[in-house]
């Protein structure tokens, strides 16, 4: 902020508890990361062990406590690399999202057009086309079957075989 003179002064009181609450939600973002997450995510070894101890803490207000803890911690590190790890990992869960769809268009399309494995051929020319056909007809094979006759081990398998090459492209 700035004084009527142009020169600068402290942020307000309110500022400071809204720059605080922001510290502690970004607190409980990062606790709720898996540990090997939390372990990568770069920060002073003492909030991290503050972290683990507010994962093992069961009561209510010791997880309160805890959290306000590392919120005081936090205070005296950046936290832009910290809500990138965050950000990294609700992204991270996006793609994983987005990958399954692809691979169950991909399924899909396989299944329901014969010229889908030209298709998929010339994306993934490394691919086994041989063991793609026998999967595609055996994916085909149970669709046509009854209801109460399928298996769903054909489209299991097929994308099990689909899932690992869109992997590669991302």
């Amino acid at each position: 902020m700035r004084s009527t003179d142009g020169a600068d002064t402290a942020p307000s009181k309110s500022e400071l508890k809204r720059q605080m609450h922001a510290l502690q939600e970004l607190g409980l973002a990062l606790a709720g990361l898996p540990d090997d997450r939390l372990a990568a995510a770069p920060m002073p070894e003492a909030l991290r062990e503050a972290f683990y101890e507010f994962k093992r803490t069961r009561s209510h207000e010791g997880r309160r406590r805890q959290m306000q803890y590392i919120g005081k911690l936090m205070r005296r590190c950046d936290p832009a690399p910290l809500r990138q790890a965050v950000a990294d990992f609700q992204l991270g869960g996006a793609q994983d999202t987005l990958r399954l769809h692809q691979t169950e268009q991909w399924r899909e399309r396989l299944i329901a057009n014969p010229d889908a494995i030209t298709d998929w051929m010339q994306r993934f020319p490394q691919s086994d086309l041989p063991r793609l056909r026998t999967l595609v007809h055996a994916a085909q094979r149970d669709a046509a079957a009854a209801p109460e006759q399928r298996h769903g081990r054909g489209y299991r398998d097929l994308f099990q075989f689909i899932k690992p090459w869109l992997n590669r492209v991302s």
